[in-house]
């Protein structure tokens, strides 16, 4: 088949879900377009915008970057970026270190965190305890909030993440079958508390689905890291990727479909929801907090058990 766009033979990428045929070049400007799409749909971005890029070193976070860019370089935002070493043996140190020479590419403010030095413990040695609650618990956790520090650091007034349709599609399904409505209501492309403190978090892929982020770096020859989380088909989000994805063999439009669904009811939801913002602070640490302590100090002090 030739490509469904310009014609050209040399098609690299087939799309189920859309019948589509696709040369490298066009495969490439459809990404990005559809990215574009979904920054001005979504009001992603505002002139002036200083972005924090969570930048992990791999497809997704390295896609963001390289196509936020193209904003930077027409003088509508700036760019920084924050990569968090979680301190995972034979795995993290490849992710980190492509991180920084991306920012060095680019030329962009870019620092480090490593969960050792920040709360004193690796997420190999959290894994080690016997009453663990799981990777994907803490990792969010110290994540989010070792990422909202570096945003207020550099200044940012955004927060872009590298989540996928894959992604996004997941945590509804999860969140519904954990009957977690409260969380339910905190997904889609844009994501803000009352809490000041707290910087307005975006994801200019939602739409894309983590294959063919895959295929556009390979197609863009951007140097990422493709190794999984050694932890991740642990956590019951690889239990729920593993069901989508086999429920799209046979239905390739699932994807999109759930997540359509899901922006057609999240305000609905919003409205019967009430939400506890945080109005205090946390004793410890000083991050804003509901309760006495904050997620963060929380995990930390049950870890010492």
């Amino acid at each position: 088949m030739d490509c469904t766009k310009c014609g050209n033979p040399q098609v690299i990428a087939k799309r189920e879900y859309s019948g589509q045929y696709l040369c490298k070049d066009c495969f490439i400007e459809s990404i990005e377009k559809k990215v574009i799409k979904t920054v001005k749909k979504e009001k992603l971005l505002d002139k002036g915008d200083k972005v924090l890029v969570a930048l992990s070193g791999g497809k997704d976070s390295v896609t963001v970057l390289e196509i936020l860019n193209s904003f930077r370089k027409k003088n509508i935002i700036d760019l920084c970026a924050v990569t968090v070493d979680e301190g995972i043996d034979n795995y993290r140190q490849d992710g980190v270190d492509i991180a920084i020479n991306h920012a060095k590419r680019l030329g962009i403010e870019h620092k480090v965190v490593c969960l050792k030095e920040e709360y004193g413990i690796t997420l190999d040695e959290i894994m080690q305890k016997p009453n663990h609650k799981g990777s994907c618990s803490y990792c969010g956790v110290f994540r989010r909030t070792i990422i909202n520090k570096a945003a207020r650091e550099f200044g940012a007034t955004k927060i872009a993440t590298g989540h996928n349709l894959d992604d996004e599609v997941q945590a509804i399904m999860m969140n519904y079958l954990e009957g977690n409505i409260d969380n339910l209501t905190k997904l889609g492309a844009k994501s803000q508390s009352k809490a000041k403190e707290f910087t307005v978090k975006i994801k200019p892929l939602r739409e894309i689905p983590e294959r063919e982020i895959g295929l556009y770096v390979v197609a863009k020859d951007l140097d990422v890291h493709f190794a999984s989380c050694p932890y991740a088909q642990q956590s019951f989000r690889g239990e729920v990727s593993e069901i989508v994805n086999q429920l799209s063999v046979d239905h390739p439009t699932i994807k999109y479909s759930t997540l359509r669904g899901y922006d057609k009811i999240k305000n609905i939801l919003k409205d019967n929801i009430k939400k506890q913002y945080p109005e205090g602070r946390c004793v410890k640490c000083g991050e804003p907090s509901a309760n006495e302590l904050c997620k963060a100090c929380t995990f930390l002090e049950e870890l010492k058990d």
